[in-house]
């Protein structure tokens, strides 16, 4: 009955996938089913209740960071702070270099911003149109963009699953950053030299875009509207609180709307609720969304996908899996046993989020230690997540750059973070062993 269940949720995520609907229906249709399978287990409505809400109550105090993060994408769009930002970095763009440059470049901009998908709009959309106007193959482009965005991703100071990841394992934000940085330190060195030996063996040609014309129809772009993400940056080097800091940054890039761009007091209010929409076609491509409303299908996804985590434990529905995953920790190590659980989470569950929380679920009993499991999911669930072609962590990104979904094949950077991360702590493990 176990396996018949968890088939059944699994054929219901695949299909919502490919008919293109919500991750919402099945996560929705998972919560009913893990439900009636926990009555076919005699556990009493009352207990179901109680234990999914329990699983919501570990993640209850993100939901105020998302609605800043929804506050701060919107006004730093409206701000002209995103606009800004990539303006500047544009003019670092050449053919010589172009590939290794749309990879650092979309690691910069998703380190600021914490979003794949806002990355991927914005940096993302820009590289895509210059590679496409210089020659480039979309498939190099769309790889470059698509490990650059998940860069920031995944230990930017507001990003939503290094949020996440703190919340379940119980660790230090900023601690964890720093562990990140220093665990990426090699993959990303590599992933550039892969880059850049690519961009010299596929040289590119022509002319750029020029991206200050076209924000120009909207913005003012001036420096100044690189305060708010300054503030973060400060900030968050300070060990600030991520919500002090985010206010902060929310309350300067509120004022530039006011004074640098001449927007309506109500207008930017109503911004900050609905999102930013630009006037312009072309910069409403790039630019628009953010505000409120945009995090309130991310915030049910987590709310939904972390109830799951309560009723597993009173159903004892991952028993059988978690044991499974013990037995593999012995024959492997612990590291690997969660780099393949993560592999298995993110296609079967065909969104970052919930391959976040089912394989911390499942390896809790291998990782005691929560700045190592914190470590770990982030090397290994957050990265693999967008390598799954029909997971929407890959198909929105590349989606939205015009990049086909083999432009998973050369996002390197997502393929030697979990391998050196296996390596790096296999070595640990034998070395403990002797």
């Amino acid at each position: 009955m176990d396996f018949a269940t968890l088939l059944l949720f699994c054929a219901a995520l695949t299909g919502c996938v490919a008919l293109g609907w919500s991750i919402l229906y099945p996560l929705l249709f998972g919560f009913l089913l893990f439900c009636l399978y926990g009555r076919w287990k005699r556990v009493s409505w009352r207990a179901l209740l109680r234990a999914a809400w329990g699983g919501i109550r570990t993640i209850q105090s993100l939901i105020v960071v998302f609605l800043l993060i929804g506050m701060l994408t919107a006004l730093w769009r409206a701000a002209g702070t995103v606009p800004v930002i990539v303006c500047y970095a544009a003019r670092l763009i050449r053919p010589a270099v172009f590939l290794l440059m749309a990879f650092l470049l979309n690691c910069g901009v998703s380190l600021l911003m914490g979003t794949s998908f806002g990355t991927a709009a914005t940096m993302g959309v820009i590289c895509a149109t210059m590679g496409a106007a210089m020659g480039v193959s979309p498939v190099w482009t769309g790889g470059a963009v698509l490990a650059g965005a998940f860069f920031g991703d995944r230990c930017a100071p507001v990003s939503t699953s290094a949020l996440l990841v703190c919340e379940l394992t119980g660790t230090d934000l900023f601690s964890n950053i720093r562990a990140m940085l220093r665990a990426s330190l090699v993959p990303t060195l590599l992933a550039c030299a892969v880059y850049l030996a690519a961009g010299i063996a596929l040289p590119a040609a022509g002319d750029g875009v020029d991206i200050r014309a076209i924000f120009a129809q909207e913005f003012d772009l001036y420096w100044l509207a690189l305060l708010p993400a300054a503030a973060i940056l400060v900030l968050s080097v300070f060990r600030v609180n991520v919500k002090a800091a985010m206010s902060v940054s929310i309350g300067a890039a509120f004022i530039l709307c006011l004074t640098l761009q001449h927007d309506s007091l109500a207008g930017t209010l109503r911004l900050m609720l609905l999102g930013y929409r630009a006037a312009a076609p072309d910069v409403a491509a790039m630019l628009d969304g953010g505000g409120i409303v945009s995090m309130v299908n991310v915030t049910a996804i987590v709310a939904l996908s972390s109830s799951y985590a309560g009723l597993f434990e009173a159903t004892g529905l991952l028993d059988n899996l978690q044991r499974g995953v013990s037995k593999l920790a012995r024959r492997a190590t612990p590291h690997g046993a969660i780099a393949c659980t993560a592999l298995l989470t993110s296609i079967v569950g065909c969104n970052q989020t919930f391959a976040i929380i089912l394989t911390h679920q499942l390896c809790r009993g291998v990782e005691p230690e929560p700045e190592s499991m914190a470590l770990a999911l982030e090397d290994t669930a957050v990265v693999i997540a967008p390598l799954v072609p029909w997971s929407i962590a890959a198909a929105v990104p590349l989606s939205t750059i015009g990049a086909p979904s083999s432009g998973i094949l050369t996002a390197c950077f997502l393929y030697l973070l979990p391998l050196w991360h296996v390596l790096t702590h296999r070595k640990t493990h034998s070395a403990a062993r002797l």
